[in-house]
């Protein structure tokens, strides 16, 4: 069922009309989408994931992106892969439950609405996380979302 609810589409971050990536985010984690160049060796690219930075390129060149995170990550647990000619990275939120507007701070940041839904579909993990029985997949939030993390005490850490 928690699939039901994870994210429909990639959100995508544009700069000069260009792709730089896309990502989405679960109540864990959220996760960048870049699509490598051709013809670049894979040992050629490297990934710097610090707790509120992030650095990644193509070694011996400038780097693609060196930007502060919206939010600290935790470090020892997130990472990057190489897979199909696209670089995931994977990067583990300290604050469980938080809505990233934006991996990057103050760049391509989401609008209001599509931050409320993205808001809403976390609160709806949660539920889904607490009650493992229940199916929240067509449930609806009618006025404001509470905030995923602080609602009703907090998300249980185990």
């Amino acid at each position: 069922m928690a699939e039901k609810l994870a994210p429909e589409k990639r959100h995508i971050f544009l700069h000069n009309g260009q792709k730089v990536f896309e990502w989405d985010q679960t109540l864990d984690e959220v996760d960048i989408y870049i699509n490598l160049p051709p013809n670049v060796h894979s040992k050629l690219f490297y990934c710097k994931i610090q707790s509120k930075h992030i650095e990644l390129g193509i070694k011996g060149n400038p780097p693609f992106l060196n930007h502060d995170l919206s939010s600290p990550v935790k470090t020892d647990s997130s990472f990057w892969t190489l897979e199909d000619d696209i670089m995931h990275i994977t990067l583990n939120k300290r604050d469980k439950g938080q809505t990233w507007a934006s991996p990057i701070l103050g760049q391509g940041q989401l609008d209001a609405y599509s931050t409320d839904l993205e808001q809403k579909r976390l609160m709806l993990q949660r539920f889904q996380e607490e009650n493992p029985g229940f199916d929240f997949s067509q449930a609806q939030f009618s006025g404001n979302c509470p905030d995923p993390r602080t609602f009703m005490g907090g998300i249980r850490s185990d």
